[in-house]
């Protein structure tokens, strides 16, 4: 019997993209938190090829810093779910869409009714700010990302990337589908890091607008774009490209969702693919 590498699995075409995007955490990120020197290696074979590179993240933009560097400062990257364009070469916001904070007061109050154990924090292109309860007490651990703690008034009293909200007892699926009944009207809902912690941009906004808008400014249609990723969250993207990978150790939907599947992230199912891409 001949086993199939899973980065072969489908009808992957010898023909290279004009633009790769990728998912960070669980898909080129391995479980220890390092990206392998395989997988930049790979990346570089993007750029190099005349492809452009983009980085399509939950992350805000103050954690792309060591990512930045991992990858030499290649690619642009789309932060905090499709709110925030930010380019890597030069580690600077180029474009912010925001929640208003009329819309961040109206989704708290309606998602606190619904589910009272829930703790909150908001995004903001320069930081974020977060109710005592949802730092659980790590305080420190809090404000050395960048946050800071605030009362709930001063919580919903300004705009933001996203908005965050965590039950610590919560499945992330079940609590998904309550969250977008409240207030799917308001806000895009989704999740990423298998614990049932929401994060929620404007209405609208997720990884494939703000990847279609920028294939759209630089002339790339989406048959033209292959995508990977590993969870909810980069399910639009995935679904909107016209070639979409998920590695192994993905969830469900996604692998469900995908037109081809590679590796796990720490066996570099990502490197795999654009290897045979960009030889």
């Amino acid at each position: 019997m001949v086993c199939v590498p899973h980065a072969l699995e489908g009808d992957m075409t010898d023909i290279s993209p004009r633009l790769i995007a990728t998912d960070l955490d669980g898909t080129i990120v391995r479980s220890d938190g390092t990206i392998s020197a395989r997988t930049v290696a790979a990346l570089a074979r993007v750029e190099r090829a005349g492809a452009m590179l983009v980085m399509v993240t939950g992350r805000p933009p103050r954690w792309m810093k060591d990512v930045a560097a991992a990858v030499g400062h290649r690619g642009v990257a789309i932060c905090a779910n499709g709110a925030v364009l930010y380019d890597l070469h030069t580690e600077t916001v180029l474009e912010a869409r925001q929640i208003p904070s009329p819309v961040i007061a109206e989704t708290v109050a309606r998602l606190r009714a619904v589910e009272p154990e829930l703790r909150f924090a908001v995004e903001q292109p320069d930081g974020f700010v977060f109710e005592e309860s949802y730092a659980l007490g790590r305080w420190d651990a809090a404000r050395a990302l960048g946050g800071r703690p605030v009362d709930a008034e001063s919580l919903v009293g300004h705009s933001g990337t996203k908005l965050l909200a965590f039950h610590p007892q919560a499945h992330p699926d079940a609590l998904l589908e309550k969250a977008e009944e409240a207030v799917g009207d308001l806000v895009t809902v989704t999740h990423s890091s298998g614990r049932g912690l929401l994060e929620m941009s404007a209405r609208g906004v997720t990884k494939a607008s703000a990847l279609a808008a920028l294939c759209l400014k630089h002339g790339i249609p989406s048959d033209a774009v292959t995508a990977f990723g590993d969870m909810p969250n980069d399910l639009p993207m995935l679904t909107w490209a016209g070639t979409s990978y998920a590695v192994a150790n993905a969830h469900p939907t996604v692998l469900a969702a995908v037109t081809h599947k590679t590796s796990r992230n720490d066996d570099d199912g990502v490197a795999e693919v654009l290897e045979r891409l960009f030889p």
